[in-house]
């Protein structure tokens, strides 16, 4: 195990409006705000995303198995935001999305588009933590 220690800085709400893709406007303002690290939490609805709902077998290095999420679905979601080492932002957001009588949990990892709004909370933490390749699994995880 590794960590690292940080301490709270700005609180960002937010409101993605109606077809804004939430990835790229979270980036956007991340950028903008010059936000190394943070928590999100996520409350709205989304009418389409890709996601990763695990791997496809349980192998080192994982191959992810891809589900494109149609219809709107009532969606709830908690994930972070960090800088990788090379500067940009990578976004890592766990969302839970129901539609009628259909629930379904996975990785938001593209064209999350937003139906009617999504609400966020944004914390910042200050810390020196921050995204690389793991050459092992392929996979990026934190640095510290």
């Amino acid at each position: 195990m590794e960590y690292s220690t940080g301490i709270m800085g700005r609180v960002f709400i937010v409101k993605f409006e109606h077809e804004e893709d939430v990835l790229l406007k979270i980036e956007e303002l991340a950028k903008k705000e010059h936000i190394k690290f943070a928590t999100i939490v996520l409350l709205g609805a989304l009418q389409s995303a890709d996601i990763v709902s695990g791997p496809i077998a349980p192998v080192i290095p994982p191959e992810p198995h891809w589900k494109t999420i149609t219809g709107v679905s009532e969606t709830v979601g908690f994930g972070n935001i960090i800088l990788r080492t090379d500067g940009s932002i990578k976004s890592h957001i766990h969302v839970n999305f129901g539609n009628k009588n259909e629930v379904l949990t996975g990785c938001l990892r593209k064209n999350g588009k937003v139906f009617i709004t999504i609400e966020a909370v944004i914390t910042e933490i200050i810390t020196k933590v921050n995204r690389r390749i793991d050459p092992v699994t392929g996979i990026e995880t934190l640095k510290f």
